[in-house]
């Protein structure tokens, strides 16, 4: 069964410089310790609408840890199950 963990914060900054030095994503996950697609719905996730200096999207870890914090929120609890009458 796999494992699944969240990205940190320190993580998404680290993920953040390593992007903004012109790392490769293969190269970044690797460093990072997170499957290459986890790394790319992140950069999709914190990504600004704007170019960086490398012409990538550009990353922002605050916004991925807002975007992320809200998408856990609206998750919420689920569907309560209703009891049965007898």
């Amino acid at each position: 069964m796999a494992v699944y963990k969240s990205i940190t914060f320190d993580n998404r900054k680290k993920i953040a410089a390593l992007y903004a030095k012109g790392m490769s994503i293969s190269d970044i996950s690797d460093e990072v310790g997170v499957a290459l697609r986890t790394l790319y719905v992140e950069l999709k996730r914190g990504a600004t609408g704007k170019l960086d200096h490398n012409q990538r999207p550009a990353y922002d870890p605050v916004l991925a840890q807002r975007t992320y914090q809200e998408n856990i929120r609206r998750r919420g609890s689920g569907p309560k199950r209703k009891e049965v009458k007898k």
